[in-house]
């Protein structure tokens, strides 16, 4: 009985110390290089995309704002089939990449998600035109209305947020900051962005371009 239970703790221990020499302790961070899995870096995803292809296609693509204000004749989703993009392919939320020119009648800095008011040349309709300045963007209109960033190319949904929020961090740096926007009340803007149909009487868009006249 005693030689029963002799093999029986023999044969525990050869199992636990079978275990434990299997486990190597990985330090946070480095978890790719045992499993092979490369984390994903939406940072650097979008910082490799943004000047040689996102800008490009955006101003490809951008419709002249006024026009399709006046078409619209304050119902954007009636030409939606001609100039928007639906977020699920004919449904969810309609966005629309667009360019213009105006005057900044405000500025508004005292908000996180801060904006310039812009009156638009070519455009006298009920319509306000925003402009976001962060340092918090709303929406996902860039991320959305660019042909080559679809969901199913991500794993989970947190990544596809995170490409959304580090265009918006691109903006912030290459777009705002540059443009110097506490400055701008009373100049002249050009632009190149993005807007999601949110509001029937404003549009919110974010810019891929700002250049001070």
């Amino acid at each position: 009985m005693k030689k029963r239970i002799s093999l029986i703790l023999m044969i525990c221990l050869v199992m636990v110390f079978s275990l434990t020499g299997c486990v190597k302790v990985v330090q946070i961070g480095h978890e790719d290089e045992i499993t092979g899995n490369k984390k994903f870096d939406a940072a650097s995803s979008v910082e490799e995309i943004w000047e040689s292809q996102a800008v490009p296609e955006l101003k490809e693509n951008a419709v002249e704002l006024p026009k399709l204000l006046n078409e619209a004749n304050g119902t954007l989703k009636a030409v939606a089939g001609k100039y928007g993009k639906y977020s699920m392919g004919d449904s969810g939320e309609l966005s629309f990449v667009v360019k213009g020119q105006g005057q900044i009648t405000e500025v508004n800095t005292e908000k996180k998600a801060g904006y310039m008011v812009v009156k638009l040349d070519g455009y006298s309709g009920p319509m306000v035109v925003k402009l976001q300045i962060g340092s918090v963007f709303k929406g996902s209109a860039l991320r959305d209305s660019l042909s080559f960033i679809k969901y199913e190319d991500y794993t989970n949904q947190v990544d596809w947020a995170k490409i959304s929020q580090s265009i918006h961090d691109v903006v912030a740096k290459d777009v705002i900051a540059p443009a110097k926007v506490s400055e701008l009340n009373g100049k002249t803007v050009e632009f190149t962005g993005a807007f999601t149909v949110d509001k029937p009487d404003e549009i919110l868009i974010t810019p891929a371009e700002l250049i001070v006249k």
